[in-house]
């Protein structure tokens, strides 16, 4: 293969599966936000808590790894719902900057939580077999593991799409997330949902910051470092939108690999770039409500 077309073919590849990370965490941080309008900053700290819980799970109690990310999922997912239900609960009429105020507090817990028990040495795992190697396409090799993180992506945006357009549950949802008070005025009971899909999410975060050990490894600054880019995909894509975080996930994930491989020194730089355009061209985002 020409190192051009080796080059292009590296971007969109390792893009893709970076775009699925920010997906999987951050679709469930768009929905809860444009349901609830609750600023969320401790929505890193449950991704990293699924990571972490990923790592003790395989090294400490030789879980199987797709085991452990299953356990941490739920995990992660039922102690989100106590939050909910006896901190945020409490804030959800409140300013933001009181909702800013407690998430951030839990987010800066969660670090120095995480930090007493593990350190500040960045955490891994070592993956199966079958996920270690690499698979031949004919034309070039790909990490095994990068291929079953799209897949994972692929699979979660067709569950999530048939979840949200073609259920109950889905439209009511959507009705919630379009216009509470008339939600609530047809008998939807909105603080039920709010708790269902705030566990939710707060499980994909943990899916998500497990899958992302490989690729970024777990610090107890991911919860802070990482949830700039989770709020840019929120913001790019458009509160309460599937498609919209999809897109922006895509469109950031690609752009931002793509800086890091053309501009080693200031590749960094490009994600924000994108962001700032798009944000200035459509400020609700992709396909947010103008």
């Amino acid at each position: 293969m020409p190192p051009l077309a080796n080059i292009v073919v590296s971007i969109l590849f390792d893009g893709l599966a970076y775009a699925m990370v920010l997906f999987i965490v951050s679709v469930g941080l768009s929905v809860t936000m444009g349901l609830m309008g609750f600023v969320n900053l401790a929505h890193g700290a449950f991704a990293m808590a699924g990571g972490y819980l990923t790592v003790s799970l395989t090294r400490s109690m030789g879980v199987p790894f797709l085991g452990a990310l299953v356990i941490a999922v739920i995990a992660i997912a039922a102690v989100s719902v106590v939050f909910e239900r006896t901190l945020y609960r409490r804030l959800y009429r409140a300013s933001e900057l009181d909702q800013v105020l407690l998430t951030i507090g839990l987010t800066f817990l969660a670090i120095a939580a995480f930090t007493w028990v593990y350190g500040p040495v960045p955490q891994s795992v070592r993956l199966p077999d079958y996920l270690a190697g690499q698979i031949d396409a004919g034309f070039r090799t790909f990490p095994t593991y990068r291929v079953f993180i799209i897949a994972v992506g692929l699979a979660l945006v067709t569950v999530l799409w048939f979840a949200f357009e073609r259920t109950l549950l889905g439209a009511k949802i959507r009705a919630a997330v379009d216009n509470r008070r008339m939600a609530q005025s047809v008998g939807i009971d909105v603080d039920r949902l709010f708790t269902l899909t705030f566990a939710v999410g707060s499980g994909l975060a943990a899916l998500g910051g497990g899958l992302a050990l490989q690729l970024f490894g777990m610090t107890p600054s991911f919860a802070v470092v990482y949830l700039v880019f989770f709020l840019l995909v929120v913001a790019v894509g458009g509160l309460g939108s599937l498609k919209g975080t999809l897109a922006a996930a895509l469109v950031l994930g690609i752009c931002d690999t793509a800086g890091k491989y053309l501009f080693a020194g200031a590749g960094g730089f490009i994600i924000y770039a994108v962001a700032i355009a798009i944000l200035l061209a459509r400020p609700a985002g992709l396909h947010g409500r103008d």
